[in-house]
């Protein structure tokens, strides 16, 4: 080969290398994508680094990041998890802490940064959090006449209920003509568990040592508030076994109840053809003896050990967290700094954000347990109990009994 040719290889070899080192590859789900694309372009254009997202579906995310960790290959730069994995992958991605400055700390709610953290390690940095608050019915409250019956027969004033007591007195009050006042979710305990923390418990299923707690006293009380609107007050479709989230929120936009407890992302996505289409209103979360409480939907940015530009992967990182508002545009709307929702007060289409962050800042508001073995508790403990509580019949202490008894042998406690 002749100098000249030598020489274009050469070029031809660097450019690939250079090509190759500005680019990072970012392992996520479908939705996840939408709310990180605008940061990312931003990304590329301020940093010249390439961002290629890798889209699969949601279980795709858990399993192709396994696969890899398993292999020890690296097609993957950046990952990000739902937090319900945290434990699962803390062992196998970077330490992060050194992202975590004073400014970037006192600008996420609490509970996020709390669950970014596995073991002392500082595993991933929030990309975006979600939390239930409540949906209700603008029209039915702000009628007098609904306003006058509801101070006559409950003395006190019609308003967005704020606590368990209210939710069910409004439940209860808007039962009528062919209506329910709201529903009870029984084909997921995530909302059940909101009210565990309602309740003052240290934590759901788990305490912070990793001890089961799932009899104690606001467990049960949890369990025996939430299901008051199906068991004793008939407030609620008495199908609840079959109710999930899209069921409750299809029952919500066909005008079938009157309040829901719901994502906050769902203000926005509210079907314009829909019963209830500009008649929306929203609030905090519901409060109970120790106050709102939800439990946070956060995903986060981690980078596996097995990346080969965790520089970069790290740039990448802090930028989307300094840039988290360019997310509210896609069509989740979500972010996770308080900034980034701040930057939204105010504007028209965005009256949920308020209730959202007065939720994921709640003082008692906490994550589900980071626990590797989560899922199988919530499978094999926790969902026979909840569901067997909705079936009207059983001593809830009893059911809750029972399952602490499942987890712990799970947990070889």
């Amino acid at each position: 080969m002749n100098k000249t040719l030598l020489c274009a290889a050469a070029a031809l070899s660097l450019a690939t290398s250079v090509a190759h080192a500005e680019a990072i590859n970012v392992l996520v789900e479908g939705g996840g994508h939408s709310l990180q694309q605008a940061a990312a372009d931003a990304f590329t254009k301020d940093t010249g680094i390439e961002v290629n997202f890798v889209e699969v579906p949601y279980q795709g995310v858990f399993d192709k990041l396994t696969a890899e960790i398993a292999s020890g290959t690296s097609n993957y730069d950046v990952a990000t998890i739902d937090v319900v994995w945290n434990a699962a992958f803390a062992d196998h991605v970077e330490d992060l802490s050194d992202l975590f400055t004073d400014a970037v700390k006192a600008d996420i709610p609490p509970a996020l940064l709390a669950d970014a953290k596995v073991g002392g390690k500082t595993m991933g940095m929030p990309a975006w959090a979600n939390a239930e608050i409540v949906f209700y019915r603008k029209d039915l409250w702000e009628d007098a006449a609904n306003k006058a019956a509801f101070k006559t027969q409950y003395g006190y004033d019609l308003a967005p209920p704020a606590t368990w007591q209210q939710w069910r007195d409004m439940a209860k009050f808007f039962t009528k003509d062919g209506m329910f006042g709201t529903d009870v979710i029984g084909g997921t305990s995530e909302e059940w568990m909101a009210e565990v923390l309602q309740a003052g418990s240290p934590g759901v299923i788990l305490d912070d040592q990793g001890n089961v707690i799932i009899d104690n006293q606001a467990h049960i009380d949890a369990l025996i508030n939430y299901r008051a609107p199906l068991c004793e007050d008939k407030s609620a479709p008495d199908n609840a076994l079959e109710i999930s989230w899209g069921e409750a929120q299809n029952l919500f936009y066909q005008g079938q109840t009157a309040m829901m407890k719901f994502w906050a992302h769902a203000y926005k996505m509210t079907p314009a053809d829909s019963k209830v289409a500009g008649k929306v209103g929203v609030a905090p979360m519901i409060a109970g003896p120790a106050g709102i409480a939800g439990i946070p939907g956060p995903w986060y940015n981690v980078i596996p050990s097995t990346s080969q530009h965790k520089d970069a992967a790290r740039k990448f990182i802090a930028y989307e967290t300094a840039h988290n508002a360019l997310g509210i545009e896609a069509p989740l709307g979500l972010a996770a700094t308080n900034s980034a929702y701040a930057s939204y007060s105010g504007k028209p289409g965005y009256e949920h954000f308020g209730p959202l962050m007065a939720t994921l800042s709640a003082p008692a508001t906490k994550g589900r347990p980071l626990n590797a073995h989560y899922q199988e508790l919530v499978d094999e403990a926790v969902m026979p109990a909840f569901q067997g509580a909705l079936e009207c019949k059983d001593n809830v202490a009893d059911l809750l009994k029972e399952a602490a008894s499942t987890a712990r042998g799970i947990l070889k406690q």
